[in-house]
């Protein structure tokens, strides 16, 4: 007993201590190629979208809708981050030109391009230029409903939208290459603004300097619609009252005769970045945020530093990874040890939800709305909710069920969140529809607390279904613990939807002007509560057995995530956010997968008999 309870120590130290060395790494700072590091660029703040953002979240969510990944690899085998690689494409575009981060895998698009090796994947704005024309034309004549495309469309479609976000971001900083490098540039402009100065009215030379400056604003004016991000902040010698881009600021530079000094130390931080001289680089970076700090509002950028840490710290992988562990330790309590692994699975299910919480906390932080504003949050949400559910239902029974199915549930949202996360931006500005904190800090939270329970009576309904037909038999008293369980978890989704889908009701009254519509997402909600009521109610009528109650339970996966995510790729409705391709897949294949889990209830026999007997 003395070396059982030993091992049992020493098993629950390594845990631990794999959960504090995943957590330990996140913190460890990135390494970069080149001699200019980017740690201090990532940070300085930027306004895209309607938000006030570090440079760091602009790089990472850029580099997966271009790529699907946030590293970049070069010809060398030079592992770039996103920061890096982004520092790059600002700083230097004619180089980052040649950078293979354009990801195409479907083999006829990148056939367009005259390339037959089907083992390449990764191609260069240079190489893809060439190609412009054809890309386009083969573009125009895709379906124009996404639902509608075919998987070659859909390749075509993203590498287009890959090339209009590279495109949009890669002059933000400094100029297209007009004579030389950027600071030749503006010193050629201010020269030519001192000699018109100087120079009479109506003479010749006068007249060439003003062609000359005319010649640059139809330039900057062009460029000025094509830029996605604000690095400028309002003041300076422009008198801007709010965030603006560079085309812009130098328009308004060449009427009042002076270049923003923000925008003149980016032309000499670019210059030192190409000639890697880092001493010059820090120099200018400490510019920069001396400017930032004299004239951006201090309130607006407090939480950059914040949200660039909190992005690479990226607490939700790491909860991921935790879930993960905690459900196959969970799953060895059925095996031996019983107890003492089950009690082991808890404490790992716990490091990981209190990591969980602290990413979700600092979403609201940064963004100053409560937890659930849109898809992506409400994936973050579903599975923080199932695990605080069965963080008290596990400490009671304490036989590894709850806590393997609330882990495997955490992990499954998460993976769903992650990917919803290539998509852009997932602290973006809210609609205006939904520009309410009272309604997304009452009905939201509570419908999405409704789907973290129907799926979590569903999840429990598969971990018995699976260890009753597969795995050696469900012993009784386990059988009737998991039964109480999907009861009591039930209940709770049945009334959490109710209420959720009534403030909903009271929210459209207000927005809409109607308090019911019919629309698919409030079809969808009204669907999770009538299936709620309808297990318990074949609970309390005995029309199904146990194994019965937990294939209900197991179809209430279905209904909830079609309620959650299918209605949303209608195309149709109030609450749709567009067709997306690979989310209607692995949709298709969530559902195939909950019926093949129910049909196992019903072809394989029970191996022992549970609660049936």
């Amino acid at each position: 007993m003395k070396d059982f309870n030993r091992a049992q120590k020493i098993t629950a130290g390594i845990l631990i201590l794999v959960c504090f060395l995943l957590f330990a790494r996140s913190w460890m700072p990135e390494s970069p190629v080149g001699e200019v590091g980017f740690a201090a660029f990532s940070e300085l703040p930027v306004q895209e979208g309607g938000r006030l953002k570090p440079i760091d979240t602009v790089a990472r969510t850029s580099k997966l809708i271009i790529s699907g990944r946030q590293r970049f690899i070069d010809e060398d085998g030079n592992r770039y981050g996103a920061n890096e690689w982004f520092m790059r494409l600002l700083l230097d575009p004619g180089a980052a030109a040649d950078d293979r981060v354009f990801r195409i895998d479907h083999p006829d698009v990148v056939g367009l391009l005259g390339e037959h090796n089907e083992e390449r994947r990764f191609f260069s704005l240079r190489e893809l230029s060439r190609h412009f024309d054809t890309i386009r034309g083969e573009f125009e004549q895709i379906n124009p409903e996404p639902a509608l495309r075919s998987s070659y469309e859909n390749a075509l479609a993203n590498l287009q939208k890959a090339i209009v976000v590279y495109d949009n971001l890669a002059y933000n900083l400094v100029p297209p290459p007009l004579f030389g490098g950027p600071t030749e540039t503006y010193s050629i402009i201010q020269r030519a603004l001192r000699d018109a100065a100087d120079m009479e009215e109506g003479s010749d030379s006068r007249r060439t300097v003003d062609n000359a400056l005319r010649l640059f604003e139809n330039q900057f004016q062009r460029l000025s619609g094509n830029l996605s991000l604000q690095p400028i902040p309002p003041g300076g010698p422009n008198g801007f009252d709010e965030w603006h881009n560079l085309g812009v600021s130098l328009q308004r530079s060449l009427q009042n005769g002076e270049i923003d000094p923000i925008v003149l130390a980016f032309g000499r931080l670019s210059k030192a970045y190409r000639q890697q001289d880092a001493g010059a680089a820090d120099a200018e970076l400490a510019i920069l945020n001396r400017l930032y700090s004299e004239r951006a509002d201090a309130h607006q950028v407090r939480k950059v530093p914040f949200e660039r840490s909190f992005n690479h710290l990226s607490p939700f992988i790491y909860s991921m990874f935790v879930y993960m562990l905690a459900f196959l330790v969970a799953a060895l309590s059925w095996l031996f040890w019983g107890r003492s692994l089950a009690l082991m699975a808890l404490w790992i299910m716990a490091i990981g939800f209190a990591v969980h919480t602290f990413g979700m906390g600092a979403r609201i932080y940064i963004q100053e709305r409560p937890p659930v504003t849109n898809l992506y949050s409400s994936a973050i949400f579903v599975g923080w909710g199932a695990v605080l559910l069965c963080l008290f239902i596990e400490k009671r029974f304490l036989n590894g069920i709850a806590a393997a199915a609330a882990s495997l549930l955490g992990f499954a949202s998460l993976i769903v969140a992650h990917y919803l996360s290539y998509s852009g931006d997932t602290l973006e500005m809210m609609q205006a529809v939904l520009d309410s904190n009272f309604w997304l800090a009452t009905h939201v939270p509570t419908v999405t607390i409704g789907y973290s329970a129907a799926f979590l009576a569903g999840f429990l309904g598969i971990v018995y279904i699976l260890r009753d037909r597969l795995f050696g038999g469900l012993p009784k008293e386990m059988g009737r613990g998991i039964e109480s369980m999907v009861y009591g978890v039930t209940c709770f989704a049945l009334l959490f939807s109710f209420i959720g889908t009534v403030l909903g009701g009271i929210w459209a009254d207000q927005s809409w002007g109607r308090f019911w519509g019919w629309d698919p997402k409030e079809n969808g909600a009204l669907m999770i509560v009538l299936w709620c009521a309808l297990i318990l109610h074949a609970r309390w009528g005995k029309v199904v057995g146990p194994t019965g109650i937990m294939q209900m339970a197991i179809t209430g996966n279905i209904i909830t995530a079609w309620s959650w995510f299918g209605t949303n790729m209608l195309g149709v409705g109030l609450h749709s956010y567009g067709f997306m391709d690979s989310a209607f897949f692995w949709l298709m294949a969530f559902i195939v997968s909950q019926l093949l889990v129910i049909s196992i209830g019903w072809v394989i026999p029970q191996r022992r008999r549970s609660l049936e007997s």
